[in-house]
């Protein structure tokens, strides 16, 4: 099993998507949400993702093709 950290940037059309939620289920990709922060005109998440690093990989991409950006953490997730 693989580990990735990321932060998704959600842009004002998608942040009432399920994206997570579908990401968890396309994939078989665990999520595990260390920090949000929605509002009206854009949201972000920190997420843990544990899969295989092909189910990882296929999972980002889609996450970007649905026009929200990706973005790798490295470190800690709950330092600031």
């Amino acid at each position: 099993m693989s580990n990735a950290k990321v932060k998704f940037t959600f842009p004002p059309t998608h942040i009432k998507d399920p994206i997570i939620w579908e990401l968890s289920h396309q994939f078989e990709v665990i999520t595990n949400i260390r920090r949000a922060e929605v509002g009206d005109e854009i949201g972000w998440v920190i997420l843990e993702l544990i899969g295989t690093e092909e189910q990882i990989e296929s999972g980002l991409n889609w996450v970007r093709s649905k026009g929200v950006r990706v973005d790798p953490l490295g470190g800690d997730v709950l330092e600031g």
